[in-house]
């Protein structure tokens, strides 16, 4: 096994895949693959929407390989599958409306990977994952469809993908990566492989479920510490001090944890919890903390509307009919990505209490917004035109606006990012 002799393909070109994709791209024969044949015709034209993409790296490679060189192709076809020996598999694991795992996506992929698969080759997931999913759930799949065994004909690693969306410093060649394989032989492979595109580093994990462990567990602490600040959020609301004064306070103690109150959605601290409380429970034991956590996390969105609608009432506003703007709809600050976003929590609680409620977002695609959550986005702003203007997002067009003149004009403005003058708002976490 020779990572020279490899020809890569990655399976979901997202936020995870596009990324890796042209990574390798710089130093392999790459073909990236996706089901969304619009997805590939935007590729190929050198554009990105989920922005994570470095354009002027992704027309290169792309250029390379057209002339012939190392470099990056697309495709929505499933026959060119079978040209590559390395199958790096990025496509997204959500959770169902119950909270439960949905390995769908995941499973879909393995069994057309099956359909490709030949002897000698080696499938990579880089999907989040419990720890077990890949020998449990997926081998049996590939195995079924290739006809070939485990560990004899086909092998397969681990290497959870460490992607921070909209992070320009923080990217894919300067996080160390985990790397793990079904044999030794392959575990050595699959970390000589990545170890040839990320600068930080790699770190080889004794087997599959250490490496699968190691993904669901980074991202159930940060979501345990932050529902611990969220918490106390609550706490200091009632006693009506304000929680940023008391952890800037406590942050001047040097081994204090630094997390702020916030909205936890996205596509990991939102959703892995859930797949590590699902293994848990499988093997009869009910996780205590990890599951009160979410519990805390889930409800932040409703607090903050219910806030909000306290604070209108308390300056003389009718709640039923009044209009109330939400800046900033994706689930972080300065990024497009609107996965499993808790400001959606927040309008649909208002919109309960009878409030016409606007959503403006720069960075969120209209279309997908409409498509995922039913809400038409705002084309311009007009903060006067409400009674309640609540910053859901820190995006940096939200940090230059105006609001000087909303809170005397008693128009409630909640901040729940802590991200503008404290002076110029009502409240905030």
């Amino acid at each position: 096994m020779s990572i020279k002799d490899s020809k890569i393909a990655v399976i979901g070109l997202g936020y995870v895949g596009l990324p890796l994709a042209i990574e390798f791209g710089k130093k392999f024969d790459v073909l990236g693959f996706d089901i969304n044949s619009d997805r590939v015709l935007e590729l190929e034209k050198g554009e990105d929407r989920t922005r994570e993409a470095d354009i002027d790296d992704l027309n290169k490679v792309i250029s390379n390989r057209l002339q012939g060189k190392t470099g990056l192709r697309f495709s929505s076809k499933i026959e060119n599958l079978k040209e590559n020996n390395v199958f790096i598999v990025t496509v997204p694991t959500p959770i169902n409306q119950f909270k439960s795992p949905d390995l769908s996506p995941l499973l879909k992929a393995s069994e057309m990977l099956g359909k490709a698969l030949k002897k000698g080759d080696t499938v990579i997931y880089e999907s989040t994952v419990y720890p077990g999913c890949t020998e449990e759930d997926c081998v049996p799949v590939l195995e079924k469809f290739s006809g070939l065994k485990f560990n004899e004909d086909f092998y397969c690693g681990y290497s959870p993908e460490r992607i921070n969306p909209g992070d320009k410093v923080n990217t894919l060649t300067k996080i160390k990566k985990v790397t793990s394989g079904s044999t030794p032989e392959v575990a050595e492979f699959v970390d000589q492989l990545y170890k040839s595109i990320i600068v930080a580093g790699t770190h080889k994990a004794p087997s599959l479920k250490v490496a699968e462990a190691s993904k669901a567990i980074e991202n159930a602490q940060r979501d345990v510490n932050i529902s611990f600040v969220n918490e106390l959020a609550l706490i200091f609301d009632r006693i009506g001090i304000d929680t940023t004064d008391v952890l800037e306070a406590a942050g001047t103690k040097w081994n204090f944890l630094k997390y702020s109150p916030g909205l936890v959605g996205g596509h990991c601290i939102g959703v892995d919890p859930y797949y590590l409380a699902h293994k848990a429970e499988s093997l009869g034991y009910h996780p205590q903390v990890i599951l009160s956590g979410r519990r805390v996390n889930d409800n932040m969105g409703m607090f903050v509307a219910n806030k909000v609608v306290k604070l209108m009432i308390q300056n003389g506003h009718t709640i039923k009919g009044a209009k109330a703007l939400i800046l900033g709809l994706t689930f972080k600050e300065n990024c497009p990505d609107i996965r499993n976003t808790k400001v959606v929590d927040i309008y649909n609680e208002l919109v309960q209490f009878g409030i016409m409620v606007d959503v403006y977002d720069p960075w969120a695609d209209r279309e997908e917004v409409l498509h995922e959550y039913g809400i038409n986005l705002l084309d311009k702003l007009n903060l006067s035109k409400y009674k309640a203007v609540i910053v859901a997002v820190a995006h940096n067009e939200f940090l230059s606006l105006d609001f000087s003149q909303l809170k005397e004009n008693k128009i409630v403005v909640f901040d729940t990012k802590s991200c503008i003058d404290r002076s110029l708002t009502n409240s905030r976490l």
